[in-house]
């Protein structure tokens, strides 16, 4: 009797238990086919290369039945719809284990920078997150708003202008070709700061100096590389300049005898030489004349053959171009030796207003009288100046 009790009441127990057990089994059934799509990971913020390839990936989970889209978040532009590409041959969709969708741009543009949308077709509210691209585009200089060459005359203002597009933004260096540093004059001054480099897109010049014409460089760059550059060159124009190293010059019969001058100008001169306001002299047997020009320096030489008494006299160097005209005299006199039997047949170079062998040949002693015409001579050019 007791038994039969003990087996009545488990199995009423069990006639209570089993509808709790019957709604916990649909309960687990209800969440197991009502499970969602869900996007694992946020896609992110990335940077790319212009003309390389973006790629931004949508990975999903619990996908089932639902499809993946990509639009462009700006203006809502369906680019992909699944595995099937909208728009585009530059576009492109693929699934990359474990179930990420690709979105892929090649070539990129500039104009594809912005964000896109990953979107899933859930009901009753489609499910969708952003991940954006950044297109870095190398620097390109602007010609139409670059600087040509840029001509002015001495003691006028110039600036010197470079721009460049890019992203990001790029910084604009100005250099020298040359390599020197770039002149600057310091305010309210004739003085001049040097620097290797100037930052800016613009590269202002107070009162141009002959010493800052040149070809410069702008340099456009923003770490996308390549940089790039653009030459513009600052023309400084001045009428001619003469220097004469020594003014008065002897030399003994018979030698070689060179004559110098040193001319700045520009635009470029005409240069020649002429004796006693005369005669233009002209390059042959007795006359070599020679010139050597770097930027806007000359340095102009005359080298009289076999030293005459009819070489005696005076002697201008002179220099003109469309600015103006300027000239250099020089005076060549007889240095009369007391020994007739030295060898001056060696080239005569001019030093301190004297002439000395290049052979280092030793001159004799000069007659007083020539010593006394000598400092006459220094006398008056001393009171003319």
């Amino acid at each position: 009797m007791r038994n039969e009790r003990t087996c009545i009441w488990s199995l009423l127990q069990a006639l209570v238990l089993l509808p709790t057990l019957a709604v916990k089994d649909s309960q687990m059934t209800t969440k197991k086919f009502s499970e969602e799509p869900e996007f694992e990971r946020p896609i992110g913020n990335h940077t790319f290369f212009l003309g390389r390839e973006a790629v931004l990936g949508c990975a999903v989970s619990n996908l089932g039945k639902h499809k993946v889209g990509w639009l462009r978040a700006e203006d809502q532009t369906v680019l992909t719809m699944h595995e099937r590409t909208v728009l585009g041959a530059r576009y492109s969709v693929n699934l990359d284990a474990p179930m990420t969708w690709q979105l892929r741009i090649r070539p990129l543009r500039a104009e594809d920078r912005g964000c896109y949308m990953c979107q899933i077709n859930t009901q009753p509210s489609m499910k969708w997150q952003i991940g954006c691209i950044d297109v870095y585009v190398p620097p390109d200089i602007v010609s139409d708003d670059t600087s040509s060459d840029v001509s002015v005359q001495e003691l006028e203002n110039a600036t010197l202008t470079c721009k460049a597009t890019g992203h990001p933004p790029p910084k604009i260096t100005w250099r020298r070709e040359d390599h020197e540093p770039i002149l600057l004059k310091k305010p309210l001054s004739r003085d001049f700061d040097k620097v290797e480099s100037y930052v800016g897109s613009s590269l202002p010049l107070w009162r141009v100096d002959r010493r800052q014409m040149g070809a410069f460089l702008c340099i456009a760059s923003n770490d996308v590389p390549p940089a790039v550059s653009k030459r513009i060159i600052l023309l400084v124009n001045f009428a001619p300049t003469v220097k004469v190293p020594n003014q008065l010059l002897g030399a003994p019969l018979g030698t070689d005898v060179k004559l110098k001058c040193y001319v700045e100008a520009y635009p470029n001169t005409i240069n020649y030489w002429i004796k006693n306001r005369g005669e233009m002299l002209l390059d042959g047997p007795k006359y070599i004349i020679r010139e050597e020009k770097s930027s806007y320096k000359v340095s102009m030489w005359l080298t009289i053959r076999q030293f005459s008494k009819n070489d005696i006299g005076t002697y201008n160097c002179v220099s003109t171009n469309s600015l103006g005209k300027s000239e250099g005299t020089l005076r060549l006199y007889e240095i009369k030796l007391n020994s007739h039997t030295e060898d001056f047949s060696n080239q005569i170079s001019v030093a301190g207003g004297l002439t000395e062998a290049a052979k280092g040949n030793t001159c004799k002693k000069i007659h007083l009288e020539w010593t006394l015409l000598i400092i006459f001579c220094y006398i008056n050019l001393y009171m003319l100046t």
